[in-house]
C-alpha cells in the first residue's frame, strides 16, 4: 500500500508518519505545498491513500485535485470545526481532526482497508467543501500552561518559555525567569500544540523558542549548538538530520 502525507507543518507531518508506522504503514513521501505536490504527482505513481491537510503554505490543497486527475483515497487532517466537517461527511470523505488521536487514526485506516476495490477512488466535490470554508477558523495553539507548584496551580504564558525539554521521563518548561516547571505532556504530544513559527523541535529532547535564541554556533558532525538568553543547564544541540529544517525555520 502506497501512502503519502501532504502537510505544510513539518512537525505535524513527522508525528503522523510515526503514528502510521505504529500501525505498520510506511508513509515515505511527505509533501508540504501545493507546488511541490503538483510536481510530485506529475512525476510519480499516484498513491493508494493520501493524508491531506487543507490549508498549505501556498494555498488550499484542493488546487492539486482541481489541476490533476488523482483517483487516490483521501483522509483529511484538519483543524476546522465540526460545521465545516459536515461537507466531508456528505462527500463520503474520511477526516481526522487535529491534534490527531491514535484511536481515530486507527479507525480511519481500518475504514480505508475495508473498502472494496470498486470504492477505492473518491470523487471530491471541492466546491461544496469550499463553500463551508469561506470563513475558516484560525488554528489555535497553546497560549499558556497550568502547572502545579506545591498546593497551587500556576499559569505560565507561552511567550515566557525559552525551551521545553525532556529529562528522566519528565517534560519541563524553562522560563525566562530561570525556573523549570514540570508539564503533564510529552514532547510528541506537544507537536500539534505549539505555534510552529515560534517553537522548533531541534532534537528528540528539546523545543526552543525563536525569541529566546541568543547565539548559534557550529558544532561537530555538521550540527549546531544553540545558546538561549538564560538557559544554561545543559547543551542544546540541533540534530544533524534537523539542521536544514532548522535553518529554513529561522528564516
Amino acid at each position: 500500500m502506497k501512502v503519502i502525507i501532504i502537510e505544510d507543518e513539518k512537525p505535524s507531518a513527522r508525528r503522523l508518519q510515526r503514528m502510521l508506522k505504529s500501525l505498520d504503514i510506511e508513509a515515505e513521501t511527505m509533501l508540504h505545498s501545493v507546488e511541490e505536490s503538483l510536481e510530485w504527482f506529475q512525476n510519480n505513481e499516484h498513491p493508494d491513500l493520501i493524508f491531506l491537510d487543507i490549508q498549505l503554505s501556498d494555498g488550499l490543497s484542493f488546487e492539486i485535485f482541481e489541476t490533476l486527475d488523482i483517483n487516490s483515497v483521501v483522509i483529511f487532517t484538519t483543524a476546522y470545526d465540526e460545521y465545516a466537517l459536515q461537507a466531508f461527511k456528505l462527500n463520503s470523505i474520511d477526516y481526522l481532526l487535529k491534534p490527531i488521536d491514535d484511536d481515530d487514526l486507527r479507525v480511519a485506516v481500518n475504514k480505508f482497508k475495508g473498502r472494496t476495490p470498486q470504492k477505492q477512488s473518491v470523487t471530491l466535490d471541492f466546491n461544496d467543501i469550499k463553500k463551508l470554508l469561506v470563513n475558516p477558523i484560525e488554528r489555535e495553539y497553546k497560549k499558556r500552561f497550568s502547572v502545579k507548584v506545591g498546593q497551587h496551580l500556576k499559569l505560565i504564558n507561552i511567550e515566557d518559555i525559552e525551551c521545553i525539554y525532556s529529562e528522566n521521563k519528565g517534560t519541563y518548561a524553562y522560563t525566562n525567569e530561570g525556573r523549570n516547571y514540570l508539564l503533564d505532556l510529552t514532547l510528541d504530544q506537544l507537536e500539534d500544540e505549539l505555534e510552529p513559527h515560534v517553537f522548533f523541535r531541534v532534537s528528540r529532547k528539546f523545543y526552543v523558542n525563536i525569541n529566546a535564541i541568543k547565539d548559534i554556533i557550529s558544532y561537530t558532525n555538521s550540527r549546531l549548538q544553540i545558546k538561549l538568553s538564560h538557559f544554561n543547564e545543559q547543551e542544546i544541540i540541533v540534530a544533524r538530520e534537523r539542521v536544514k529544517d532548522f535553518k529554513n525555520w529561522l528564516e
